[in-house]
């Protein structure tokens, strides 16, 4: 039998903030019920103390890239000195949401940047070799690698500054401040992409501009939550509580009190996440267009071909913003739906590149929100070892 939301607040179960559950008329303090483990985010500490082989060091560091649904689709080759390999984990793809698997490659130049800006901060100048096999074709990838890393000892090299936001680096999903990006912010972030990148990046700040952005954005989310497929690929890679997510340490997750008391009530379920209309699945719906409507700024980056290596490239240059607005102060929330690539997201396609002005023959790689938001925490990430082919 439906629950509505009315009746779930008054009659079921409630959780105020510090973790108090209100469970009939029996107030019971449950401090940091179902937090996150502790586990799944050591890694934002950095390689271990003991760690010497600075290319495991450096993996510890590329392990906290931004990457679609945190599934962290990443496997490297140590078995050459001072090499990395880097490989697609083709076991963690998103073939409904991402068919071509373009995000994914996106993902793996967030990955190799990170990793360039560890090895330059241990002393070492990284020499990169892209698709040293050749580059995946357009509509799939397969076991060729990625990149070939050489690692050279240089006392010249320089710390870049940006290395040191790294551990506090955030895809912030929260609702933002209604406070406006600031002009010197926007200004500060697109010198520094301009430094290192020549690929396109722009922001929206007008009212008229981001009222489109935010429609498509929405829209692009409705049609993906309403075609069950791809809804489903999302669902199933939910952490839901603390065990869960102590045991993956991947994926999109959820925890705290309100979820341990609506998982406990029956009210959120994975099947119920999957069907509209429930609590669960209007729920998260709120959640993502909560998002979309605080959002003060939208920003993309936009490259003259849809080749693999222009996805390395920006996902280079996103991760680097990214960095970049940690020190600012800037939170930055990629949203991916309307640059996804399934039949039934054609049409939002062709908004968002309309919208954003692209020419003919360019392509949005990452499309996000700016604004001000306090710091959720870190999200799971798996050791650096299960990454490391046998």
């Amino acid at each position: 039998m439906g629950i509505d939301m009315a009746m779930a607040r008054r009659n079921f179960i409630r959780v105020i903030g510090g973790g108090i559950v209100l469970a009939a008329g029996t107030a019971v303090a449950v401090p940091r019920l179902d937090a996150m483990p502790a586990a799944a985010v050591e890694g934002w500490r950095g390689p271990r103390p003991q760690e010497r082989d600075p290319r495991r060091r450096a993996l510890a560091w590329a392990m906290l890239a931004p990457n679609p649904h945190n599934m962290q689709a990443w496997l490297v080759d140590l078995r050459q000195p001072d090499e990395i390999v880097l490989y697609v984990d083709r076991e963690r793809l998103l073939p409904q949401t991402d068919p071509f698997s373009r995000q994914i490659v996106v993902g793996q130049g967030t990955f190799l940047e990170l990793l360039v800006l560890a090895l330059a901060a241990d002393g070492y100048r990284a020499e990169i070799v892209l698709f040293p096999g050749g580059e995946f074709e357009a509509e799939r990838i397969d076991a060729r690698p990625v990149a070939r890393v050489r690692l050279v000892r240089d006392s010249t090299i320089k710390v870049d500054p940006l290395f040191a936001q790294i551990p506090h680096r955030r895809s912030i999903k929260t609702e933002y401040a209604k406070q406006p990006v600031s002009a010197a912010h926007l200004a500060a972030l697109a010198a520094a992409h301009r430094a290192v990148s020549d690929l396109t990046l722009d922001f929206a700040t007008d009212p008229a501009a981001l009222d489109a952005l935010r429609a498509i954005a929405a829209g692009a989310s409705e049609v993906e939550m309403m075609t069950p497929r791809t809804h489903k690929e999302s669902i199933d890679r939910l952490r839901i509580g603390a065990d869960e997510i102590a045991t993956h340490r991947d994926g999109l997750v959820l925890t705290g009190p309100m979820i341990w008391a609506l998982r406990h009530a029956g009210i959120f379920t994975r099947d119920k996440a999957m069907t509209p209309g429930t609590l669960a699945w209007k729920g998260g719906r709120d959640v993502i267009m909560t998002g979309y409507a605080s959002a003060v700024a939208f920003g993309w980056i936009a490259t003259p071909l849809n080749t693999r290596t222009a996805q390395i490239a920006a996902g280079r240059a996103y991760v680097r913003l990214n960095l970049k607005a940690t020190e600012l102060g800037v939170a930055m929330h990629p949203h991916s739906q309307a640059l996804q690539e399934f039949a039934e997201m054609a049409d939002m396609h062709r908004a968002i590149h309309k919208a954003t002005g692209m020419p003919d023959g360019h392509t949005v790689q990452m499309f996000f929100r700016l604004g001000y938001a306090a710091d959720p925490g870190p999200t799971p990430r798996r050791s650096p070892d299960s990454i490391v082919m046998a």
